[in-house]
């Protein structure tokens, strides 16, 4: 039975996620265990490695680096040691090389690019972005282990296989005011649109972040979790 760590660093909906990826197994037939910590030495075992959050991007860096070693360990089992990884919000934002929020915050730096304040075309848009949209794919599924990229709509990422896309598409729950622009477009699997388009699904080998939360996108957001509990990169 494969391990699955929801770190809890004081920032994220931790009930929420375990309960959605605990479903998620159950559903999909995948034998899995759904364990929260804030202890660096449980993420290390973990065979999968989820990074929720919710609020500023300098709390959560914060909140994250105050655990003993846990920094250390997301370096040892995801850059070197290739185990999936899944941010989630303010969790995926954190993969960037800073946050621009109120004040420069240094990132992660495992997707380059910067979190900055979403600012719509349209000016009658409500900041922050919050509610229900659909996605659409950009047709780059990054390669395990290579960094490349497929650019072809036939080949969604596999955390997108088996959802509907597009103006038809499955619905995705959205909360942020600040977004990830990314300095490689080909590292964005899926946008939304806000009047202009924003990152929902980055990804690069084995790390991937939504922007939106799948613990609250009910089909949608099961389908990807399930997706990611069986997603071999």
């Amino acid at each position: 039975m494969q391990t699955v760590a929801i770190i809890d660093y004081g920032s994220g909906n931790l009930h929420s996620a375990a309960k959605a990826f605990e479903r998620a197994a159950r559903e999909g037939g995948n034998s899995s265990r759904i364990v929260v910590t804030a202890n660096a030495a449980d993420v290390a075992k973990a065979d999968r490695i989820v990074l929720p959050g919710v609020g500023a991007f300098a709390d959560c860096k914060a909140g994250l680096m105050a655990i003993p070693g846990l920094r250390e360990t997301l370096e040892v089992a995801v850059i070197k040691g290739g185990r999936p990884f899944l941010g989630i919000c303010v969790g995926m934002q954190l993969l960037a090389t800073r946050g621009l929020e109120f004040v420069t915050t240094e990132g992660l730096g495992w997707i380059p690019g910067e979190v900055k304040a979403i600012t719509p075309s349209d000016p009658t848009l409500k900041i922050p972005h919050m509610g229900w949209n659909t996605l659409t794919e950009t047709g780059n599924a990054t390669t395990a282990n290579t960094g490349a990229s497929e650019p072809t709509a036939s080949h969604p990422h596999p955390l997108l296989a088996g959802i509907p896309t597009g103006e038809k598409g499955l619905h995705a729950y959205f909360v942020h005011s600040y977004r990830l622009v990314v300095a490689n477009p080909t590292l964005v699997a899926a946008t939304t649109d806000y009047s202009g388009p924003i990152t929902a699904l980055v990804a690069r080998d084995n790390i991937a972040g939504t922007q939106f939360h799948p613990e609250k996108s009910q089909k949608l957001g099961l389908r990807l979790i399930s997706n990611f509990l069986s997603w071999r990169p």
